[in-house]
């Protein structure tokens, strides 16, 4: 016999976390996605009650499309700055308050002269917007479920530094 723990991973339970706390706040979410194409999504659409709180998300694997629709500024897109507009860009787009973007290097080759493994993150807060760099380790698989993780991850800690009394 398996138990639902079985049946559910690491990033299941994390979408699930994020479910109860967007609900009991009343908080919007969406994400921007690159290199991980709609993999992030997966998790936040199959979480509980995901229509109610769970705004979309926007997979821009092209450099033009993140520049036309979610306001990229020109230069690299594997940058602080991309991550950034990315993040805010998709929070207006699609009226949510809280918004998870990546955008990174997967592998096997490097881009805008970053190695594979290279990801940055944008996290998009009514309280402003913020950016961090991850560098994994591993095959494009490996990197892909590493940046899916932790993309839910920051995205469930803003939720939660938001709820926390100030």
């Amino acid at each position: 016999m398996t138990t639902s723990d079985e049946l559910t991973g690491p990033a299941e339970r994390v979408a699930e976390a994020i479910a109860r706390a967007a609900t009991r706040e009343g908080r919007t979410v969406a994400l921007a996605e690159s290199l991980t194409g709609g993999k992030i999504s997966c998790h936040l659409g199959a979480a509980s009650d995901s229509s109610d709180w769970f705004r979309g998300c926007l997979v821009a694997y092209s450099s033009a499309v993140k520049r036309a629709v979610l306001g990229v500024p020109e230069g690299p897109v594997v940058s602080a700055a991309a991550a950034a507009a990315m993040a805010a860009g998709v929070a207006e787009l699609l009226g949510a308050d809280t918004a998870v973007a990546v955008t990174g290097v997967g592998g096997p080759d490097s881009q805008d002269g970053e190695p594979p493994g290279t990801v940055w993150f944008g996290i998009s807060t009514p309280d402003g917007v913020s950016t961090e760099l991850r560098r994994w380790d591993g095959e494009p698989e490996d990197v892909l479920e590493q940046t899916t993780l932790h993309a839910l991850t920051l995205l469930e800690r803003a939720l939660a530094v938001r709820a926390a009394p100030g």
